[in-house]
């Protein structure tokens, strides 16, 4: 009986090994993103804060990871100053942004919640209602003149809600923030504490951020405006009569000294 003829099996087409390919590419991609260390996150704030928010000695991955958190004084400072404890983040990406809870150890009782939303040229930054409390001491790393100064006491920042829009060349904000600085005392002054301030950002078309002195010897005020990128303050620090010998030093080297006054210009 004569045998059949063999016929070679065909080769796989060219297309089906490029989606072969293509889908383990996918798969380990998505591997990578999953386990991402959470050093990554530590690089990134670095880089977008231009070295003024230090992460160390990070555990865990991109998602969901910890750190100790650090104030400095920008790339190149020496300058900086850590929390106590440690700062947690858990990040859950979604189909319109990325949801954020932050919790540090020492100064949230309950984790402070942010969305992000990327767009073309564009981004939202959303706020949650929340309050929380740190310590002073920690604007020292961002130097000059918080090194200085080497403010003491409890610092408090709440909001019903604050959300930042940036789109091209400019960022509007909508909602308030306010920091409360109650009993707060400096290194450079005997006098304790120099009293307790206020400061208070409140959105609009053109965002103003307004310092006022609640009570205290060493008085407080001034008032900012956040034009498209650019914020400009303009203030002034002055000593109650009977504490101006006491608190002389710490006005010559809050602004510019003008006769009783310190005038503080930012930006």
């Amino acid at each position: 009986m004569a045998r059949a003829a063999s016929h070679p099996t065909p080769s796989p087409r060219p297309g089906v090994w490029a989606w072969a390919a293509a889908g383990a590419l996918v798969g380990l991609l998505g591997a990578t993103l999953q386990f991402a260390p959470a050093v990554w996150v530590q690089r990134a704030a670095f880089t977008a804060t231009d070295g003024r928010v230090l992460l160390r000695e990070s555990r865990g991955t991109v998602w969901h990871g910890s750190a100790e958190l650090a104030l400095g004084g920008g790339a190149g400072s020496s300058d900086s100053a850590r929390l106590p404890g440690r700062v947690q983040w858990d990040l859950q990406p979604g189909l319109h942004g990325l949801h954020i809870a932050l919790r540090a150890d020492c100064c949230t009782p309950q984790a402070q919640v942010l969305e992000v939303t990327p767009g073309l040229r564009s981004w939202r930054l959303q706020v949650a209602a929340g309050e929380s409390t740190w310590p002073a001491a920690v604007l020292a790393g961002l130097g000059t003149p918080w090194n200085t100064v080497q403010m003491q006491g409890q610092l408090t920042l709440k909001t019903p809600g604050l959300t930042l829009l940036s789109s091209v060349d400019r960022v509007k904000v909508e909602g308030s923030m306010s920091l409360e600085l109650p009993h707060l005392s400096s290194r450079l002054s005997t006098l304790r504490p120099l009293g307790s301030y206020r400061l208070l950002l409140t959105g609009g078309e053109q965002a103003t951020l307004d310092l006022r002195t609640v009570e205290g010897s060493l008085q407080l005020q001034g008032m900012g405006r956040w034009t498209a990128n650019h914020l400009r303050f303009v203030g002034e620090a002055r000593a109650e009569a009977d504490h101006e010998a006491e608190l002389s030093n710490l006005l010559n080297i809050m602004g510019r000294r003008d006769g009783a006054r310190s005038v503080i210009t930012l930006g």
